[in-house]
């Protein structure tokens, strides 16, 4: 792949031979930043895990302590509606929605959380959600009887990870915008989070590779030494 002359520029401020800490790592994956505009900051991790193994699959939602910088669109397929429209959802309906998603091809939003009552109308949808990563689920939090409390996490800057058939698991945890303490925050309260996962038939080291980059900047390795 060629890149570009200040993508080139950039990657000569990376030791590729160093393991940075989070300290190091975050001012770092700003200073390499190669767009104009604020990028998101990415950690990827190559966990020691066989995704083919139903005991060792790796899947949750947490709160960032900062939120990521995104903004989700959110549809509430609930009967619940003032209480969804109080908690911030920007559309919020029931068979209806799911009819304009179906004849119009809808799909101006981001997520869809909805209440356990509906589950059985949106499963209708399932050959048409299901390929977009659409289709609520209670192991992500996108289907709640607390449905109010659910679109705030999401709208708090709540986030899915989730391994995918590699071994891998991408995250967002901020912007270049975001101060260096904040980028951190959020680091460290994913990385806790994922190692907290770990599967108890795993053995050796749990996390083989992990690095941190920019939307379209070089990767950086880090280190969990000391933490």
């Amino acid at each position: 792949m060629k890149h570009g002359k200040k993508y080139r520029s950039v990657i000569t401020l990376i030791d590729k031979t160093k393991l940075y800490t989070f300290e190091e790592a975050i001012p770092l994956v700003k200073q390499t930043n190669t767009t104009k505009f604020d990028a998101t900051v990415d950690i990827s991790l190559n966990l020691n895990v066989d995704p083919k193994k139903a005991d060792q699959q790796i899947r949750g939602t947490m709160v960032l302590p900062h939120g990521n910088g995104k903004t989700k669109r959110i549809v509430a397929i609930t009967s619940k509606v003032e209480e969804a429209k109080a908690a911030g959802a920007d559309f919020v309906g029931g068979k209806e929605l799911l009819e304009k998603i179906q004849k119009e091809n809808w799909f101006d939003f981001d997520v869809i959380v909805a209440t356990p009552e509906m589950m059985g109308e949106i499963g209708k949808l399932g050959r048409v959600l299901g390929p977009k990563g659409l289709m609520p689920n209670p192991k992500t939090g996108t289907v709640a009887v607390d449905i109010a409390k659910a679109i705030q996490e999401i709208k708090a800057g709540k986030v899915e990870y989730r391994l995918d058939k590699e071994g891998n698991i991408h995250v967002s945890i901020g912007r270049v915008s975001f101060e260096d303490n904040k980028l951190i925050d959020n680091l460290v309260a994913l990385t806790d989070t994922i190692v907290k996962a770990r599967p108890s038939t795993v053995k050796g080291s749990f996390i083989r590779n992990a690095v941190i980059h920019t939307t379209m900047g070089p990767a950086i390795k880090i280190t969990f030494a000391g933490r």
